[in-house]
């Protein structure tokens, strides 16, 4: 009899103590979960308060006629009649479209072929990578009024340097012809160091044996890359075309600062001119609209191309 009682007594005991540890669980899981999502709640309210509300707003002013006092009217596709039938709608997309092309060769292509070569540095890597990615630290206005001086047609380093090669000297910014791509250089400028550093740390990812083994078969450079270094960094390279695309495509900083549109609507983007008929003409239905239209192709552009590219990765 003693012994059955005190068999009960000890399994009473072995199956009350994991009760406490499975409480204190749980209260932790919960508290953890509250914690979670107490993070999520913080961040959806930040998206909506400063992505998400400013979407919808803009869409709705695009339909809407807004004065002074704040009152607005219900105008319908009014604004985004107005503003296609603008003379510099047309002119404002070739410029735009131009400046993406040209940003592409220059500002995509640069920047990997600048990574090839830190990566096959051995000495003074660290450094050169500073120097690199010095001009993405500067404010983009501190950058594009340097590259005004340096475009200056009197004292303007551009100049003197072609003078100093016996060349004559160019209009850099006063020209149609090289208004353009004086804004494509100080994009390329301002923002390949942030590139160079993505695709070096994509290139520091590829394994080193592929390279043995290309050398072992007598693989010079340009073939190494061609069949080991694109290849192996393909995802990396269709994410950051997609990028580079669509902040061409919102340039506005380099126009405003450094040409004002000029010479001739030469330099006149799409961001520029919803920023022309915010703040200049007070039509802040036709800016809206011309944001719209901006976010619809961007958004038609982004569903193509990764429609099309889905499997490039692999």
């Amino acid at each position: 009899m003693t012994t059955t009682i005190l068999k009960k007594a000890t399994s009473r005991r072995s199956t009350s103590h994991p009760a406490g540890p499975r409480r204190a669980g749980s209260r932790h899981a919960l508290r953890r979960g509250l914690s979670a999502y107490g993070f999520l709640c913080g961040a959806l309210i930040c998206f909506a308060v400063f992505s998400w509300y400013p979407i919808v707003r803009e869409a709705l002013l695009g339909f809407q006629r807004t004065n002074f006092v704040g009152r607005s009217e219900w105008v319908g596709l009014d604004n985004f009649h107005r503003v296609a039938g603008d003379p510099a709608f047309g002119k404002a997309w070739l410029n735009t479209l131009e400046f993406t092309g040209l940003a592409l060769l220059c500002g995509y292509v640069l920047p990997f072929v600048t990574a090839i070569v830190l990566n096959e540095l051995r000495h003074a890597r660290a450094y050169l990578r500073f120097v690199v990615y010095l001009p993405v630290m500067l404010p983009p206005a501190v950058a594009v009024l340097l590259f005004k001086w340096f475009y200056d047609p009197g004292p303007g380093l551009f100049n003197q340097l072609l003078h100093l090669a016996h060349l004559p000297g160019l209009n850099w910014l006063d020209s149609t012809s090289t208004a353009l791509l004086s804004l494509v250089i100080v994009s390329t400028w301002m923002n390949m160091g942030s590139g160079t550093l993505i695709y070096l740390a994509a290139l520091q990812s590829v394994r080193s044996e592929l390279y043995e083994a290309a050398e072992l078969d007598g693989a010079g450079l340009l073939r190494r890359i061609r069949h080991v270094t694109i290849p192996q960094t393909r995802l990396i390279l269709l994410v950051m075309l997609l990028l580079q695309v669509i902040a061409t495509m919102q340039v506005f900083v380099e126009p405003y600062l450094l040409t004002g549109g000029g010479p001739q609507d030469a330099t006149v983007s799409v961001v520029y001119l919803m920023y022309l008929y915010a703040f200049r003409f007070n039509s802040y239905g036709g800016g809206s609209a011309l944001g719209l239209m901006l976010m619809v192709v961007l958004m038609v552009f982004s569903a193509a191309y990764l429609r099309v590219t889905r499997d490039g990765g692999r």
